[in-house]
């Protein structure tokens, strides 16, 4: 099948390759052109696991193409993917413009049927304004318009591309369903479901997937933080919690916040959402409100550590991205910590296997930047966990209490057990558990 995918951030490139992986011919449109020049040139513009073995393999078979020209990349398409940014607009709503403008694009070069798929995340309704915007200028008869929300997890995109949990499509047009069945059928031949509904459906059922897994980080969060006062340990009580088949293991993980391009987005696109039709979502409020809170929780333990005087005091940060295995630090809680710290009046050097060249570019000298985690543990006053890389999990723990000058360490991920911190005279404060030292 001949596809085209508009927008190569993360959904766009990962599913632009994946579906080449599967023996379609795959052009991405993009209006960077240097973007496009160094995809052409065999350059992976983001970090994601996996994805450099198929970029290559799919590029040189001739399977996956770049280009600026929409017109170009849409001519012999079957099926259109916008895969496009849907960034915070004014008050929190998702800004439709990118989808919206390239749907007014495609309206004037379209010339036979073709199925254009909303990739990016949408608020409900977004696929029956990308309609009319087309039936302006088209036949209905050439063109139906899909929703097919995106389940990507950040670190492992490609394998949830590859293996996915389910398939939502979201349409009303037989013709439609045929062409995204055939689509889809090669990443579900192990009986995964693909789900046909209406496209408001679809819709929302991203949203609510997402503000869902968000709501339980921020549950756990708040379960954590009343952990510490009434002297309970949080991991214990998660893995109470998490042995009931109604509750599950995931997402009880306590820590300083959620980030990155999806969670925080979508839950306030959906509290819009909610207010837009008259309706007041007040465990989303509450959810976003938690979060904001729990993203300052690492730097308030530092600070009250230090009796609120960090005037020289240095800081080691681990860890940038707002999760392992990725380059991304939209929304990083490590970035709020670091300005916090920041305007207490410390200083920070800061090491991450993939983020620091992005976070450099937010803070540039305001920081050092280490070479490796070592570094960054030497002649500092305290240590901060904020990214649970898998590098951090086990660390060489006789360089680490050598080195590390400062004998406290703040653990926004929980890696270590509180046992090996008092065996090795650190002062050791995590989040939901006792402080040790």
């Amino acid at each position: 099948m001949n596809i085209a995918v508009v927008g190569t951030g993360y959904v766009g490139l990962v599913s632009g390759t994946c579906f080449a992986e599967t023996g379609n011919h795959v052009v991405c449109v993009d209006i960077d052109a240097k973007k496009v020049e160094r995809m052409r040139n065999g350059e992976v513009p983001i970090y994601e696991p996996g994805l450099d073995v198929l970029f290559e393999r799919n590029t040189r078979q001739g399977r996956l193409s770049f280009t600026t020209d929409l017109a170009e990349g849409i001519k012999d398409a079957e099926v259109i993917f916008l895969a496009l940014p849907t960034p915070p607009g004014e008050g929190g709503a998702a800004d439709l413009k990118y989808i919206l403008g390239v749907a007014g694009d495609l309206s004037k070069i379209i010339t036979d049927y073709k199925v254009i798929v909303d990739k990016s995340t949408v608020p409900v309704g977004t696929a029956e304004k990308v309609h009319a915007i087309l039936a302006k200028e088209l036949s209905t008869d050439l063109f139906d318009v899909v929703s097919n929300p995106e389940f990507l997890r950040e670190g492992v995109a490609v394998e949830d591309f590859l293996k996915p949990d389910r398939v939502v499509i979201g349409t009303e047009s037989e013709r439609a369903q045929k062409v995204m069945t055939e689509l889809y059928e090669p990443f579900v031949r192990q009986g995964n479901p693909i789900y046909f509904m209406d496209k408001r459906s679809a819709e929302m059922t991203k949203y609510a997937a997402n503000s869902y897994l968000a709501a339980r980080i921020s549950f756990m969060n708040e379960i954590a933080n009343l952990c510490e006062r009434v002297g309970a340990d949080v991991d214990s009580v998660r893995k109470g919690m998490g042995s009931d088949s109604r509750i599950g293991k995931r997402f009880l993980f306590p820590g300083v916040g959620y980030g990155g391009s999806c969670f925080p987005k979508d839950v306030q696109a959906l509290a819009m959402t909610a207010e837009e039709y008259g309706y007041d979502f007040r465990i989303l409020k509450s959810v976003m409100k938690v979060n904001a809170d729990q993203k300052k929780i690492l730097s308030t333990k530092i600070k009250r550590y230090f009796l609120g005087d960090m005037t020289g005091k240095k800081v080691g940060i681990w860890g940038l991205a707002f999760k392992p295995n990725t380059d991304d630090i939209r929304e990083a809680p490590a970035l709020e910590i670091i300005q916090d710290l920041l305007d207490a009046g410390a200083s920070i050097i800061a090491y991450d296997p993939e983020a620091m060249g992005n976070v450099k570019e937010i803070f540039g000298d305001k920081i050092t930047f280490a070479k490796d985690p070592y570094e960054v543990i030497e002649d500092i006053d305290a240590l901060a966990i904020v990214t649970e890389w898998s590098a951090f999990r086990n660390p060489d723990f006789n360089v680490f209490k050598e080195k590390l000058t400062g004998k406290a360490v703040f653990d926004g991920r929980n890696l270590y057990s509180l046992d090996k911190m008092k065996a090795m005279g650190i002062y050791y404060d995590s989040i939901g558990r006792n402080k040790v030292g």
